[in-house]
Parts: structure tokens; C-alpha cells; sequence
């Protein structure tokens, strides 16, 4: 199994760190890189056995006929990962969470 992120979703992820950081969702500037790092393991090592939906139309801007599942990090935030997959690469199109996308997920 290979996983490959869309360059927009690479940096949106490096991104992630100053924005949880900014917004003093972590004290520590470490503790945000290692947060982003999880997140990011758990799609690489995770994203097979998780459960799949079928991506909502809304979603076409980032990738047609897309499936998205989901990771739980804390007791406040999930993560969706919107991707495409052909035999067994996994294309990460798009990452987004209940704070930013969960209202257009049916």
C-alpha cells in the first residue's frame, strides 16, 4: 500500500502546525509538529482499514468519484481525508475537520 498527498494537501498539513500553534491549541510549537505528525502517521499506516463513505458532490472541487474516512484525535476533533484510490495507492485529495467541513458531510 503506497499513500500520496496532493501537493495543496502537503502544504496545508505544514501549514497546520503555525495554525494550531497561533491559535493556542498547543503551548509548545513541538507539541503542534508532533499533533500534525500523528495525524498524519495515522492516515499513512491507518487509512486501509478504516471505514469509507462515499465523498458528498460538495467535495468535487478537490477529486471526482472520492471516498473519505474518518479520524478521531481527540474527544473535539475529527478528521476527514477525502481520496481517491486505484489498486493500492491511496490519493489524499483533501483533509479537512469537523470544524471546517463536517456541515457538508450528509
Amino acid at each position: 500500500m503506497k499513500v500520496v498527498f496532493d501537493l495543496e494537501v502537503e502544504e496545508y498539513l505544514s501549514q497546520l502546525v503555525d495554525i494550531l500553534y497561533d491559535k493556542e491549541y498547543f503551548g509548545l510549537k513541538e507539541s503542534a509538529y508532533q499533533y500534525v505528525d500523528a495525524l498524519i502517521d495515522d492516515i499513512e499506516y491507518g487509512i486501509r482499514n478504516k471505514s469509507k463513505k462515499p465523498a458528498p458532490t460538495y467535495f468535487n472541487r478537490y477529486g471526482k468519484n472520492m471516498s473519505y474516512a474518518i479520524f478521531k484525535k481527540n474527544d473535539n476533533t475529527q478528521w476527514y481525508v477525502f481520496f481517491n484510490r486505484d489498486d493500492d495507492i491511496y490519493y489524499i485529495r483533501y483533509i479537512g475537520n469537523n470544524h471546517t467541513c463536517a456541515q457538508y458531510l450528509d
